[in-house]
């Protein structure tokens, strides 16, 4: 019998998740049956959408989020002995898992697929930049936006995981890219590592006239991670058949869900402007995972794009890596080692 310990939330979070919203529960996995892997976790991804559907499910719930584990043992040919697999088991150091018919669209509750061929890459960026968040930012920036070269694009949250990722991408396609960023270390990493042609520290800038100066010809992509006042701001100071792509509206998702905050309405510049604001879950493009991974995996090699990391040791650690996440503690893609 294999002992294993799982974080399950307990409580619905009510502003930033408290530790006493979640209980680390030990228990005794059962014997294979025909079809299923035993995995032993290495590497765990903690990212703003486990806050975002915190209230879609049930309680008690295992805390899902995606994982690279190990082939432990197997009762499926297809996996075996030692294969490293990515599923969305979430926090949890060993767990049996098996195969399931994805939905495409749908968010993936089971999910299991062989780690990409890093070629040599550590394989923690199989839940970072050649994972979920690698092809959140391919599919939907360039699905969505449809980049031109010279165009400029805009990301907020733009030293995050995702749009760490996409204004790199945008970089790559010929775009001027300027990044909105939480600290003035941030917007210096993402200038002076990463090639943005400016990063603006929204927390002491004035958005309106700094996003002025910085795009004076106007703004043709928008990449939205963050939503409220700033996403207003840049999609008013839009040109003409701009894109928008919405990942995300992490300035919110520690509100309360009755008292959201307000911004500034959109509707002038999407008509007057004919402004196309698309929102997307990376789940559309289920079925193209492996071409994106692709993509990825060589502009990393090529040292095109830079997969940034904020590590953190111990399965212990998760929640404090969490919140840390949900605080704009980490540079690039916040992981777990387990």
């Amino acid at each position: 019998m294999v002992k294993a310990k799982k974080w399950v939330v307990k409580k619905y979070f009510d502003g930033v998740p408290m530790k006493s919203d979640f209980e680390i529960v030990e228990y005794e996995l059962p014997p294979l049956k025909d079809g299923e892997i035993l995995l032993k976790t290495e590497w765990i991804s903690v990212d703003p959408y486990l806050r975002a559907y915190n209230r879609n499910y049930p309680l008690p719930y295992d805390q899902f989020s995606f994982q690279v584990g190990v082939v432990q043992e197997t009762k499926n040919t297809n996996y075996p002995v030692g294969t490293r697999v990515v599923t969305h088991k979430g926090w949890c150091d060993y767990v049996i898992v098996k195969e399931a018919k994805p939905v495409l669209g749908e968010v993936q509750k089971e999910i299991l697929y062989k780690l990409p061929d890093l070629q040599g890459l550590s394989p923690s960026l199989g839940v970072g930049a050649v994972g979920m968040p690698g092809v959140t930012a391919y599919f939907g920036f360039l699905e969505i936006c449809q980049p031109k070269a010279a165009e400029t694009v805009v990301v907020t949250g733009a030293a995050g995981a995702v749009g760490s990722l996409v204004g790199q991408i945008a970089k790559i396609k010929g775009c001027k890219v300027i990044g909105f960023a939480g600290t003035d270390a941030k917007c210096q990493w993402l200038e002076q590592e990463l090639g943005f042609t400016k990063a603006l520290n929204y927390k002491k800038v004035d958005a309106q006239s700094a996003l002025k100066a910085a795009a004076p010809q106007g703004v043709d992509c928008y990449f939205d991670n963050v939503g409220g006042e700033l996403s207003s701001i840049i999609i008013g100071q839009m040109n003409s058949r701009g894109r928008v792509a919405v990942c995300g509206s992490i300035s919110a998702y520690n509100e309360d869900p009755k008292k959201m905050p307000k911004a500034t309405i959109l509707q002038p510049p999407i008509v007057f402007k004919q402004l196309k604001i698309e929102g997307l879950m990376v789940w559309r493009w289920l079925d193209r995972w492996s071409e994106g991974f692709t993509q990825l995996v060589s502009w990393i090699k090529s040292g095109q794009l830079k997969a940034a990391e904020h590590k953190t040791v111990g399965f212990d650690k998760l929640y404090d890596a969490f919140v840390g996440m949900l605080a704009g503690e980490n540079t690039g893609k916040a992981v777990v080692k387990v």
